[in-house]
């Protein structure tokens, strides 16, 4: 597995399933700024704010074409086949939720301070492992990182209009704009 950040703002996503785990992930990716659309027979958990939309039925051959990536959250062995295949032919990164040998990404365990973000993966083996490492990471971090990371965006952004080199060691500074930060308890 790479890790990689996924900017997947403003771009179609497609959640297949809307119980508990398939509303989480939509969550997840609403919180991202994707366009969240949703296919569920069934309703086994509150539809997330902000949806784009919703159809009621089951999935359908060719449901996946168009969106940026696509999660399956069901539990239907046919219905997931169909959905990584057709994933496949669209050249789309799909998550089977819990079937790791299905998927061509994996939703990590995030931790976020603004634009600050701490992502654990297990690379599937285990959500559990992943979500209690970072509670351990997010026990040690302080708060306001990602006022840090906004300061230190704005110099960067500075040093670049001036056509100044940004390639140099910030050590120092971060260790400046860090300090006097509170630690959670």
């Amino acid at each position: 597995m790479l890790p990689l950040a996924v900017d997947v703002a403003r771009r179609d996503v497609l959640v297949v399933g809307m119980g508990r785990v398939g509303a989480h992930k939509a969550r997840l990716l609403l919180e991202a700024g994707a366009r969240v659309h949703v296919i569920s027979e069934a309703l086994r958990a509150p539809v997330p704010a902000g949806v784009a939309s919703l159809r009621r039925r089951s999935y359908q051959p060719g449901d996946a074409a168009g969106h940026f990536l696509v999660v399956s959250a069901t539990a239907d062995d046919a219905v997931n086949d169909q959905i990584v295949a057709d994933a496949a032919l669209e050249r789309t990164l799909v998550n089977v939720v819990d079937d790791p040998a299905r998927c061509n990404f994996y939703f990590t365990s995030v931790h976020r301070d603004g634009d600050v973000i701490v992502s654990v993966s297990t690379s599937g083996a285990s959500p559990s492992l992943a979500q209690w490492i970072r509670r351990r990471v997010q026990e040690v971090l302080p708060v306001g990182l990602g006022h840090v990371a906004n300061a230190l965006r704005e110099e960067r952004a500075t040093m670049h209009a001036r056509g100044e080199s940004t390639e140099l060691d910030w050590s120092a500074r971060v260790a400046a704009l860090v300090r006097g930060l509170e630690f959670p308890r």
